[in-house]
Formats: structure tokens, sequence, C-alpha cells
């Protein structure tokens, strides 16, 4: 079970983790996309982080919706849209939510990856945030038949989204502007992957610690 409490608690840690990683994100688009996912990521949560006490009232849904807006509206490059449509479709999976079951957390994150692969046309080693996104689901879902409750099963899905990440290094990309330098993206671990694994970490780190 996650909490709405949980959530923003999720949120307002992760305006701090995107900010602590900032130029490590930065760096890892430098070597093959635009050199700014770190600071796009960054900018986008500080603007999320300010607007989060003024959401804190509605319910798990609208808060995901308020998430998506501000990404939408204040992060540049591909990531906002992506982003963006992640919170957006993951908010109409839990409407009128206060807390999620597992259940719920399942339809979330499928809901999440389904707007991804909607919005951004990518699939599976594809060199993307999906590489991290889509195992950790799957991970996450899987964990959950086998009768582990939601912390266990978040751990399993950290794991994944973590080897999805190491899983792009070798990876030519086929997307985006890392795309343009062919065999040269190989080599390189994928940006919005790491994104995407700090962003359940942090979740993960969330639930762990709350009290």
């Amino acid at each position: 079970m996650v909490t709405k409490e949980q959530i923003l608690q999720w949120l307002q840690a992760l305006a701090v983790v995107l900010e602590q990683n900032k130029d490590y994100l930065t760096e890892l688009d430098a070597a093959i996309g635009d050199a700014d996912h770190g600071i796009n990521m960054n900018r986008g949560f500080q603007k999320v982080l300010s607007q989060l006490q003024s959401v804190a009232d509605k319910d798990i849904a609208g808060i995901l919706k308020a998430v998506s807006m501000t990404l939408i509206s204040s992060v540049g490059g591909a990531s906002g849209p992506l982003y963006g449509t992640l919170f957006l479709r993951a908010s109409t999976a839990v409407a009128g939510k206060l807390e999620l079951s597992d259940q719920d957390m399942i339809a979330f994150l499928e809901a999440g990856v389904d707007g991804v692969i909607q919005r951004g046309k990518a699939q599976l080693g594809d060199k993307t945030m999906l590489d991290a996104l889509l195992p950790a689901s799957d991970a996450f879902k899987n964990a959950i038949a086998e009768g582990m409750n939601t912390k266990e099963a978040l751990n399993c899905a950290v794991t994944a989204a973590e080897n999805g990440v190491k899983n792009t290094i070798p990876l030519v990309a086929k997307k985006g502007r890392a795309s343009y330098l062919g065999d040269r993206s190989a080599g390189h671990p994928d940006a919005g992957a790491t994104s995407v694994y700090l962003i359940l970490k942090t979740l993960l780190e969330t639930l762990q610690n709350y009290e």
C-alpha cells in the first residue's frame, strides 16, 4: 500500500535527488545527447516542489496530474513531454485514490509505460528511458504475483531498472539526438533510463524511510 502522504514525500525527495544528480545526468546526456537532461529534470522537479503545497489537498491522481502539467510546461527537450505523459497516464489509472493498493501500483506503472511508448514511439532496446521503465514495471507485477509485498516488489523493480540502465550501455540509439551518432552512441548509459532508475529508487527509499 502506498499512501497519498508517501506520494507527496516521494516527490519532495525526488526534487532533492534530481538536484544532487543534475550534473551526473547532464554528463551522461553530454556523451550522446543535448547535454541538458539533468538540468531539465532538475528545473522541472524544483518547479514541482514549489507547487506541491498548493496541490497537497488533492487526491493522488490530482497530484500526479499537477506534476504532469508542470513537467510539460517547464522541462525542455523530449523529457518534458515523455515524463509529463508518464505522470498524466499514471494519474488516470488511479483516479479518486487516496492510497494505492498493489494492483493500483501495477496499473500506475503500466499506464505510465503505455504513455511513454505511445508518446515516444520507442521499443525496448532503442536506448531510451523505456529500457529501464518497462523491465521495472514487469518486475513489480511479477513480484506481486509471486506474493511479495509492496516494498519487496518495488525493490525488484529498482533492480530491474538498474539492470536496464546497464543494458543500454552497449546499445546503439534509435531515438532522439543520440540516434544521429549511429554506432558511436554505443558505450554510454542512457540518461533517460538513468533518471527512471533514480525516480523508482527514490520511491523505494521513501517507502522504506516513511514514519
